[in-house]
């Protein structure tokens, strides 16, 4: 399956990416942990199907110290005793945020609730944006073919600056 457009060779295209880029930043550089980070965007994309998103967030979250065992479990994370009591409610709020049409009550006050009690408000808000940009993200790689398996770590530093 061949990718079906290049956002970045389209004038368009090129300055969204720059500013999705940048507001992704926003998210990377608050103080929710970089793990939680990485692990809540591996299983959105994971979700949504998107090869390009999970090979970028796999590698980069390997890159950043993450372990195998732990990158190997974010699909089966219920069933695996790796993930912090923290991350697991990060996760819970991630797959509720990303399955949407799955629930009709969208995120639980059960699940909302977890996350409250295990990250103050400008992490919430960090998490609530990452899964809304992760999301978005997603849509773009599963509607563009975008390939997984060429990503490299760092690879998009560049966009930001």
């Amino acid at each position: 399956m061949e990718p079906r457009f290049s956002m970045f060779d389209n004038e368009i295209g090129a300055k969204f990416a720059k500013r999705f880029a940048n507001a992704s930043l926003v998210i990377a550089q608050s103080p929710l942990p970089k793990s939680v980070q990485q692990l809540a965007a591996l299983r959105a994309s994971q979700i949504n199907g998107c090869g390009w998103c999970v090979d970028m967030h796999t590698k980069d979250a390997a890159a950043a110290g993450e372990t195998a065992v732990r990158l190997n479990l974010v699909a089966a994370w219920r069933e695996a005793d790796v993930f912090t009591e923290p991350e697991r409610a990060a996760l819970a709020l991630t797959e509720e945020g990303t399955r949407l049409a799955d629930a009709n009550h969208g995120v639980s006050d059960e699940t909302w609730a977890q996350a409250r009690k295990h990250y103050d408000d400008d992490q919430l808000a960090a998490l609530v944006a990452l899964v809304a940009m992760i999301n978005a993200a997603n849509r773009l790689g599963v509607i563009l073919r975008q390939q997984g398996g060429s990503y490299q770590p760092g690879m998009f530093d560049s966009m930001t600056s």
